[in-house]
């Protein structure tokens, strides 16, 4: 059975003055995804989300949420989606529960105890609802949150760069609250994050932004070329072997130097022929090693001038 698309966007792009912040961006999430918006800082990424909520109108382009027009039926729209843009905005003197309480009237849910309850143990703050917010860390306060965008019950989650100033323990109680959305209580969930790793661990479906526009969209496996291996490469002489590389039949796959390494892309069948032909010339090497993720993905696409469209193998 085909997977309903939750969110289409068609040839969006945004525009402040000169600036042009999305440029003609189109993708899709389906339901059920975990659709991840991968980008460094001033990519494009807050600003298509706030598109997708109507905090920001469109220079051009289309949004279709649920099947709908997101301009003729905005309000429909709204009430099934929850988001966190930034930091929560909750009242940092009143407990977890009353501020839960409170929006939750304010969404139009008549809440009960029991629903509240649950909310706030999904998120791991139950034993601390009665506790005013602002006893609470960052993190804590970031899952409140999401348990107040939850409290309607809603379709599709949006959460725009939900680790931000987190300590490591905060960034993993975020990790593990999505995939539980995701997994258990089946809601789709489009989170954006400048953090690779976070993005590779929890995303289901990938957009890769870089300069307002969508360098590569797919799944973390169709975007690893796994014919391809990424290697990291350290000899005793890395100068010699740069010189000798650049002159052999492996200079097409060169790639950009990273903090002064040597990284060479190419088929797993021809790392021993490498290996050989790098001793053959008198280079010993002292590290052949692959490096297969996204960050080295991602730093690959973005080092090129090119943008393409949707990645294909």
């Amino acid at each position: 059975m085909m997977m309903q698309d939750i969110v289409k966007v068609d040839n969006l792009s945004k525009q402040f003055g000169h600036l042009t912040a999305v440029d003609d961006l189109s993708f899709s999430v389906k339901s059920g995804d975990v659709y991840g918006f991968l980008g460094q800082n001033g990519a494009g990424k807050s600003t298509s989300i706030r598109m997708l909520l109507t905090l920001i109108t469109p220079t051009s382009g289309h949004i279709e949420l649920f099947g709908y027009d997101l301009n003729t039926h905005r309000k429909e729209i709204l009430q099934q989606i929850g988001a966190v843009i930034e930091k929560p905005d909750v009242y940092k003197y009143l407990s977890a529960y009353q501020n839960l309480k409170l929006f939750a009237k304010l969404s139009g849910v008549k809440p009960t105890h029991t629903l509240l309850m649950d909310q706030l143990e999904m998120v791991g703050l139950a034993n601390r609802a009665n506790d005013t917010v602002k006893t609470f860390s960052q993190g804590m306060k970031q899952r409140l949150g999401i348990a107040i965008a939850l409290v309607h019950n809603p379709q599709l989650i949006i959460l725009d760069e939900p680790t931000n100033g987190l300590d490591p323990q905060g960034i993993a109680d975020i990790r593990n609250l999505i995939l539980i959305l995701s997994k258990e209580q089946k809601k789709t969930v489009i989170v954006s994050s400048h953090l690779l790793n976070e993005i590779e661990q929890i995303a289901s479906r990938i957009l890769i932004f870089d300069k307002g526009k969508k360098l590569v969209e797919g799944t973390a496996q169709e975007l690893f070329n796994t014919a391809q291996t990424i290697l990291q490469l350290d000899t005793t002489n890395n100068t010699q072997a740069l010189e000798f590389l650049l002159q052999s039949k492996w200079a097409n796959n060169l790639q950009p130097m990273r903090d002064g390494q040597l990284i060479i892309q190419l088929d797993k069948s021809d790392i021993p022929l490498l290996n050989k032909d790098l001793v053959a010339n008198n280079i010993e090497v002292l590290l052949l090693q692959p490096r297969h993720s996204l960050e080295d993905y991602f730093l690959q696409i973005t080092a090129g001038k090119q943008h393409v469209g949707t990645f294909k193998n």
